[in-house]
């Protein structure tokens, strides 16, 4: 199972740091290896995540994640997304930013420090937005019930993650985007920078998720639909569809009718999204390691390669079904990154904060987990264990 779900992430390590070797030498092997355990350290909550969504999706479109996904954050995300912000900030056309990357990687290192307040606007606004929409949703499990069920109560409120997302957009703007951090230690005033680039990341959520949500719901609908025609209990029919859990401690894997088609392919976009928003972090990171980009592009792009065959795996053994508060620390996790992103537009903070952060959130939903199976293997189960 281990070799099936990660054969082609062992494959394109030992690929990667060969290339490394080629390129410049053992030190190279040793930078690559150090990027692929920042992008994987940074990464572990995305993972958990993507598991949520993709176990809703069809073999096929699991399959489309692994190969035209992985393409799209290895070469797209990590190498050429670089490279397309220092064009457009620097007004440059492609062809000259690969150059200057390749041939001046001081120069090329200023001109994405620089474009950093943007990257950070988006992606900030991004992550929080899926932070909210999770919090403020009424769920039967509950972590942190003290804290979840009144914001669920809030969440009532129609359009309330919306409002939120751009009261703390406009107090970035006023704060933090006035003396925004640029290379050598200066600063600048990007407030009309970062207001526009975190419209653009919420603009972006409510899309790409709502063409999802729209697509998904249809689906099941028709679902209910043929349920009717066939006597079976729509309820039931519904559960399939989606990809319902299998129960307390019970092992879910991939729903018995996956979503496919137009609400597959936008839920595809949507973790491309995703992924992008969690790699801000990972590609400005790397800059404290290396500047070279062909360094960056191979030690990011293995990272990226265990994160998704991560999530393969997580779902294919039915991980968040059985420790049912995992998804919760991954949003909390989400959370904390989309608050520190928009932080960094004026402070620098350490990856291993960032990082550290995202692996004890975690850490504590996976022991809550485990501590919630054993109350209910004892047959001593809290009230809200059975929710």
């Amino acid at each position: 199972m281990v070799l099936k779900t990660f054969g082609w992430a062992f494959g394109f390590t030992v690929l990667g740091l060969a290339l490394a070797v080629l390129y410049d030498g053992w030190t190279a092997l040793g930078v690559v290896a150090i990027l692929t355990v920042l992008e994987v350290s940074l990464s572990f909550d995305n993972a958990v995540i993507n598991a949520g969504i993709l176990k809703k999706m069809s073999a096929f479109w699991q399959k489309i994640f692994l190969t035209i996904g992985v393409l799209i954050a290895v070469f797209g995300m990590r190498l050429a997304f670089p490279v397309i912000i220092v064009a457009v900030t620097a007004k440059l056309s492609p062809v000259k930013a690969v150059q200057l990357a390749v041939d001046d990687k001081d120069r090329y290192q200023q001109l994405v420090t620089d474009a950093h307040p943007s990257i950070a606007a988006f992606g900030g606004m991004f992550l929080l937005m899926i932070f909210l929409s999770f919090i403020f949703e009424d769920r039967e499990t509950k972590w942190l019930g003290w804290i979840e069920r009144p914001l669920a109560k809030l969440g009532q409120v129609e359009m309330l993650s919306v409002c939120l997302s751009l009261i703390v957009l406009l107090i970035a703007s006023m704060t933090v985007a006035t003396h925004a951090h640029q290379h050598g230690g200066g600063h600048a005033d990007k407030a009309q920078t970062v207001l526009t680039s975190g419209l653009a990341g919420v603009v972006t959520y409510l899309v790409v998720g709502g063409l999802s949500s729209f697509f998904e719901n249809r689906l099941a609908d028709e679902a209910d639909a043929q349920a009717d025609a066939e006597v079976i209990p729509p309820a039931e029919s519904r559960e399939t569809r989606t990809g319902a859990a299998s129960g307390p401690g019970g092992k879910g894997g991939p729903s018995l009718v996956a979503v496919t088609g137009k609400a597959a392919f936008f839920m595809f976009l949507y973790l491309e999204v995703i992924d992008a928003s969690f790699s801000f972090d990972g590609v400005i990171g790397a800059f404290a390691i290396t500047n070279d980009i062909v360094l960056m592009a191979l030690g990011l792009g293995i990272g990226a390669m265990y994160v998704r065959s991560l999530t393969v795996y997580l779902v294919r053994q039915g991980t968040l079904d059985d420790y049912v508060y995992l998804e919760h620390g991954a949003h909390y996790a989400i959370g904390a990154l989309a608050l520190i992103l928009l932080i960094t537009i004026q402070y620098q903070i350490s990856e291993i904060i960032t990082g550290l952060i995202g692996v004890v959130l975690i850490g504590l939903s996976f022991w809550s987990s485990v501590l919630r199976n054993r109350r209910i293997a004892a047959g001593r189960p809290r009230a809200s264990d059975l929710a």
